[in-house]
């Protein structure tokens, strides 16, 4: 379950300024004239179609087995379901820009959410795992772009003093979808069928399609892009995305030295590259990547990308623990994991406040090493460890978590023009994305590599006699204490799965470690950031 993105930029001072004057010229968005509450109202259908796309993406993860039984496909083309949908979701995410200037940011939600649920109906209705995954590609393409218009809608309705809270509601709903995806997930395959994974979409995004488009604020679209539209660097940016998508999804299995993954990083960084100048180059480019030369901007989308790995690497790691070393099944691991969207709501309301008033850079340091306090907490797990030994972590990383988005989101996005932030957001978005990708595929690498030489390691401990090891694989102590030299036959079919549970538990606990440092290390960049007005 990869989520894959890629994003680079190198701008001198004088491209920069000339981008800069060339993105002046662009019309600003339109200002709400609508009342503030129906403005709210509006905001908050967005949100909802928003939350609505990224739960798919976990109730349909937890439930791949039961799609795959009903429809009967090959257990080695599974994890297309989510491929397709994944590589749609990133190539959309980065075009936020280009179409909200195409279509208005009121009809591009519109446009999307409407999709979104006609792909979700015909993926209900699918009868083959063929159409099932074409299903998926209109699904994420339109889904992809809801979570970066949602954020620039921040910036854009509302006035400097609700920024706050605006990005607060999006913020709890965004990181809330990932936390209770496999509660849903496990309580709609149980109860009813695979189906309804895609049919809950519907009613809640026809609302949200039709009160966004009584309530958004009314903007004149711009057909001109069309005219302007560069295709070469779209079909560069879309297969700089899908290889890399591709290349962190085969990595940890096929290894990273093999000729398929070599093949794909290559295609990647050359077209990744030819994109990148092409853009540059551009009066008119489909991403603006002018946007990495504001420091603040840059140091927001780098904590994005370090919160992407922190994020998505312990909403991973949590259910391969809780499924594969304790055997739960997705309800069990949804309420298990409640714990962290219950911590996301009660902080939300503190969260909101002190960002009013205090300096975006020092709540950015301080979520950030709560965060990876958190996420170190879990590196100390044995074969027995539930809920008790994972409610006080999750605490942390759920108090911490509001601190490590509304503050950055504040640094990237809320200094620039209001012209800008359609594009910026989807980069910004987009970053978070490819950290979690590039954090998923070494969490992977590092249990697929890991688990057979702590095996061994086991094995030699328990060998030698070693009590504490015997305790953390939970082996009888009397077989082991005292003992030198190989086991018996009986012995070692008692010991083997016990040590090759306890072996695969210490991978997982040097991936949660890998994840901590990586996520305590976003605070070298904070210190790089200017201070912005306070919300």
């Amino acid at each position: 379950m990869s989520i894959a993105n890629m994003v680079g930029i190198v701008t001198g001072p004088e491209n920069a300024r000339s981008r800069d004057h060339r993105m002046l010229k662009r019309p600003e968005p339109a200002r709400p004239d609508k009342p503030p509450a129906i403005v709210w109202l509006g905001f908050l259908a967005m949100c909802v179609g928003m939350f609505m796309a990224i739960l798919d993406v976990q109730v349909v993860a937890t439930s791949l087995p039961t799609i795959q039984s009903a429809l009967g496909i090959d257990p080695d083309q599974m994890s297309w379901i989510q491929t397709a949908y994944l590589i749609a979701e990133v190539v959309a995410i980065p075009l936020t820009g280009l179409l909200t200037r195409l279509l208005s940011m009121r009809w591009l939600f519109v446009t999307a959410i409407s999709l979104f649920v006609a792909a979700s109906a015909g993926c209900a209705a699918s009868s083959s795992f063929g159409e099932l995954v074409a299903w998926r590609v209109l699904q994420g393409f339109s889904g992809g772009t809801l979570i970066p218009s949602v954020f620039s809608a921040v910036f854009i309705l509302f006035p400097n003093e609700r920024q706050a809270l605006a990005t607060t509601i999006a913020g709890v709903l965004a990181v809330l979808a990932p936390t209770v995806g496999p509660i849903v997930g496990g309580w709609l395959t149980e109860t009813y069928s695979w189906h309804w994974l895609f049919l809950i979409n519907i009613l809640p995004g026809i609302a949200s399609a039709i009160l966004a488009a009584r309530f958004l604020p009314r903007q004149a679209a711009d057909w001109s892009e069309l005219r302007h539209l560069d295709g070469l660097s779209l079909l560069l940016m879309a297969a700089a995305l899908t290889s890399l998508e591709l290349s962190l999804k085969e990595a940890p299995t096929s290894g990273w030295t093999s000729a398929y993954v070599l093949g794909l990083l290559a295609v990647c960084l050359i077209s990744g590259g030819g994109f990148t100048a092409r853009t540059l180059r551009r009066r008119r480019p489909i991403v603006d990547l002018g946007n990495f030369a504001d420091r603040n901007f840059l140091v927001g989308s780098t904590l994005s990308f370090v919160l992407g790995i922190g994020l998505f690497g312990s909403v991973y790691l949590m259910p391969v623990f809780l499924a594969f070393v304790r055997g739960h099944d997705a309800l069990e691991i949804g309420m298990t994991m409640l714990v962290t969207g219950i911590a996301q709501l009660v902080t939300a309301p503190v969260a909101v406040a002190l960002e009013k008033r205090m300096d975006a850079r020092l709540l950015s340091a301080a979520g950030f090493a709560l965060f990876a306090v958190g996420v170190g907490m879990s590196a100390f797990q044995d074969p027995r460890s539930d809920y008790d030994a994972m409610f006080w972590p999750q605490i942390v990383r759920g108090v911490a978590i509001m601190f490590c988005l509304l503050p950055p989101t504040r640094l990237a996005l809320g200094t620039l023009p209001a012209d800008r932030i359609p594009d910026a957001s989807g980069l910004f978005n987009l970053m978070r994305n490819l950290g979690g990708a590039i954090g998923i595929a070494l969490i992977d690498t590092i249990i697929y590599t890991r688990s057979e030489p702590l095996g061994q390691t086991f094995w030699a401990r328990l060998q030698a006699g070693d009590v504490e090891a015997a305790a953390f694989v939970g082996a009888p102590l009397p077989a082991i204490s005292g003992h030198s030299g190989s086991f018996d036959a009986e012995t070692t079919a008692l010991l083997d799965p016990l040590v090759q549970t306890a072996a695969s538990v210490q991978a997982i606990n040097e991936a949660w470690m890998v994840v901590a440092i990586l996520t305590g290390c976003a605070l070298a960049c904070v210190p790089f950031a200017r201070r912005p007005a306070p919300g």
